[in-house]
């Protein structure tokens, strides 16, 4: 699996729309608003580096509202965050 983590600026009322726009697309996993230089942050997870090339440059850059990208390409991951183990209730 790779992880792509995406730096992503909007047009400002265009936020919610995009954030959900890009949550619905193939590849990303999860989208966050946040605040700085940039307005969202998309979480791509895909099996090739081609399929960041699909994802970013063929779906999120093309979304009506987006203006500029940045991509960074994660190397190695120190910790796994699991949601399912997060809000177990521990019932078996």
């Amino acid at each position: 699996m790779i992880t792509a983590i995406v730096f992503v600026k909007t047009a400002v009322d265009k936020i919610p729309e995009v954030a959900e726009t890009l949550a619905a697309l193939d590849g990303v996993s999860e989208v966050y608003s946040v605040t700085g230089q940039i307005d969202l942050v998309a979480m791509v997870r895909v099996r090739t580096h081609e399929e960041i090339s699909d994802v970013v440059a063929d779906a999120i850059n093309k979304v009506p509202g987006v203006t500029e990208t940045e991509t960074h390409i994660a190397f190695r991951a120190y910790s796994q965050h699991d949601l399912e183990t997060a809000f177990s209730l521990g019932l078996d």
